[in-house]
């Protein structure tokens, strides 16, 4: 197919797979169907061959039509899709039926800005080195072979600068390498930034704040680079034998009493899709809806970095192609990915999921010290998981599934440090010097995760509890009496919640219509153990537009054109859209469809153990029964002895 892109990185021993054809509504959109949304829109008279395709993924039916739906039936496939065209700012939103090539629901958002696409980065940084003020001011710190500077494209925010109204901007940051391959973090160029109009092809300014020095040291974390490399760790091998527990059947997936169905857009990347245990619906739809990184430090061009990874980039064109034995260990079953480029063609990503069973320890065990009879099971867990590199970071995502019925999140950053430049030695209040002249500035990765709640149904209510110690006095006489108070919250603003650990804060998600053994709502309960504080002054422009970072929690009606908590186009937004205003109406969250809001993140000070790469660092959360079974569902798993397990034998004489 002529128009299919294949994405590869050096060292990737993936491989182009056929494409096939969707067997399930929610089944994210094939190669085929994505190039007969971008014919249908070429051939409709008010678009023509000039446009430019932003985002093209799946319009989602309507609930019943999913649950309706029986292996065989026919699908009646949308698509959503969102346009632009080069020289002038807007958007134009659209539904396409892929059947028919039929285009309805057209909206025109003039003031949008798509977000920046992939093959723009190196389009902007050729504008930049290309541009006679900048080689000069490159000049004025000693830097003349411009093929060893590198400019970096960063969303620019909105500040209300005089001369960027109208604007689709991108605000540049600057490293150079000593040599080729060299980490160029190690070199920052500081005071030095490129803003430029995406849309008009220009370069309206360089920002020069004045020449520092550029710190000469490398600082490399390849392997050619090292010396020597140790040799005193033996092989761990993963080994299933047998073959692995979980089967696909195109994108639907069984693993031990879990379903659901894998999805993909370029937007939010990884979803997960109507995920069921043991026939009974917990979450219908999951995923990371947006992360926004703010950095802490006013100086300079720095006040600008504040930057929303998933609504103004895209976060899922950014994912690896990932390597067996490397970034996967194991059994490992890979799924591609089939994503649009800003031109109509398909964007090919293969190996860009990973999914495998891992060991997780002792699920239970206990010995009955009178019989001194021991019963012990072992946990495992599902793992679904993707990597996608922005910049300088990567985000590793997984998420987890349990024999127990629980599931998890966890978020894993690493790749090297955003850096800047100061005087060796020297404190910078808002950065920690990781090598001389090197500095890393404090910063937070704030992530929010959607989940469309379905516990046992559709009907689903929100309830916080909180533990409190009951007052010294005739109800506490010895002093050691607490409890938990349980809270329906009723309405979407009294559901804009944040932790309290000194209540012990937690929320579960109940089904009121269903009751367990107990005669108790069946429920989920959110463990939010990762939740940071914003320093962003919330009436500041990064905070007007990061407004979802101020609650752990937010619970709103199921409304599908709600669908990303800072809003739909994020570049040059100015904080009028998302949660807030999800939530103006008050509508009420109590016994209905609901979706859950949950924000988290890092509070990153960076350290000196972070450079020139930065060893994983973790956040995220967990989603688990609480009262959804009537008693461990884990008493009929067999018991088993692990027959390549062996003594070590490690002790020397």
């Amino acid at each position: 197919m002529d128009d299919i892109v294949t994405h590869e990185q050096t060292g990737n021993c993936g491989h182009p797979v056929a494409h096939k054809q969707a067997n399930h509504p929610l089944d994210a959109l094939t190669a085929e169907e994505i190039l007969a949304v971008t014919a249908a829109i070429r051939a409709h008279p008010d678009f023509g061959e000039d446009v430019c395709f932003e985002t093209i993924e799946l319009k989602e039916p309507p609930k019943s039509d999913v649950r309706a739906f029986k292996s065989g039936d026919g699908l009646n496939r949308q698509a959503r899709a969102a346009v632009f065209r080069t020289g002038g700012i807007g958007v134009w939103r659209m539904t396409v039926s892929i059947d028919d090539g039929s285009i309805a629901d057209v909206e025109h958002w003039p003031d949008a800005r798509p977000m920046i696409q992939l093959e723009e980065f190196m389009v902007i940084e050729e504008m930049v080195k290309t541009h006679p003020d900048f080689i000069a001011a490159c000049e004025r710190r000693g830097i003349t072979d411009m093929s060893l500077v590198c400019v970096d494209p960063w969303s620019a925010g909105n500040f209300d600068i005089l001369g960027e109204e109208g604007r689709h901007l991108c605000h540049t940051f600057v490293w150079v390498r000593s040599r080729e391959f060299d980490n160029l973090y190690a070199h920052p160029v500081e005071g030095l930034n490129g803003v430029v109009d995406i849309k008009t092809g220009e370069v309206i300014r360089i920002d020069d704040y004045g020449v520092s020095p550029i710190p000469a040291a490398e600082h490399n974390y390849e392997s050619q680079f090292q010396q020597q490399t140790r040799d005193h760790l033996k092989p761990i091998n993963v080994v299933q034998p047998d073959g692995v527990s979980f089967s696909l059947s195109g994108r639907q997936l069984s693993w031990h009493d879990w379903w659901l169905v894998i999805g993909f857009n370029s937007r939010e990347s990884l979803t997960l899709h109507d995920i069921k245990f043991g026939d009974r619906p917990v979450v219908y739809r999951a995923s990371v809806a947006e992360m926004v990184v703010p950095y802490g430090s006013p100086k300079n061009g720095h006040f600008r970095k504040s930057v929303f990874d998933v609504g103004e980039y895209g976060i899922g064109k950014l994912v690896n192609s990932l390597e067996l034995g490397c970034d996967c260990l194991g059994a490992i079953q890979y799924l591609d990915v089939d994503l649009n480029d800003m031109h109509g063609n398909i964007f090919h990503i293969p190996k860009a999921i990973c999914i495998h069973e891992e060991d997780q320890g002792i699920l239970w065990k206990h010995t009955d010290f009178r019989t001194e009879r021991v019963e012990v099971r072992r946990a495992r867990r599902l793992v679904i998981s993707s990597i996608a590199t922005v910049g300088n970071y990567e985000y590793a995502m997984y998420w987890y599934f349990y024999l127990d019925g629980s599931m998890e999140f966890e978020m894993k950053a690493t790749g090297v440090l955003n850096t800047v430049a100061g005087e060796p030695g020297v404190p910078d209040k808002f950065a920690t010097e990781v090598a001389p002249g090197v500095f890393g500035q404090i910063h937070q990765h704030v992530f929010c995760c959607r989940l469309d709640m379905a516990v046992d149904g559709d009907a689903n209510s929100v309830v916080e509890c909180n533990t409190h110690a009951v007052p010294a006095g005739d109800d506490n006489p010895h002093g050691n009496a607490f409890y938990q108070e349980e809270t329906i919250l009723k309405t979407e603003k009294s559901a804009a919640r944040n932790i309290s650990p000194q209540h012990q804060r937690f929320w579960k998600f109940v089904n009121p219509n269903k009751t367990n053994y107990m005669g108790q709502p069946v429920a989920y309960k959110l463990e939010p153990s990762h939740c940071v504080t914003p320093f962003m002054a919330p009436d500041s422009p990064s905070g007007k537009r990061a407004a979802f970072t101020y609650n752990h929690l937010w619970v709103t009606d199921f409304d599908p054109e709600e669908r990303y908590p800072a809003g739909e186009y994020m570049n040059h937004s100015d904080g009028t859209d998302g949660l807030p205003r999800f939530i103006s109406d008050d509508s009420s969250v109590e016994n209905t469809d609901i979706v859950a809001w949950h924000t988290f993140g890092l509070h990153h000070q960076p350290r000196l153990e972070d450079f020139p790469v930065q060893p994983c660092i973790s956040s995220g959360f967990k989603l688990v029964p609480s009262g959804f079974f009537d008693r461990n569902p884990c008493l009929d798993l067999p018991s088993q002895t692990n027959a390549a397990s062996c003594n070590a034998d490690a002790a020397k004489d």
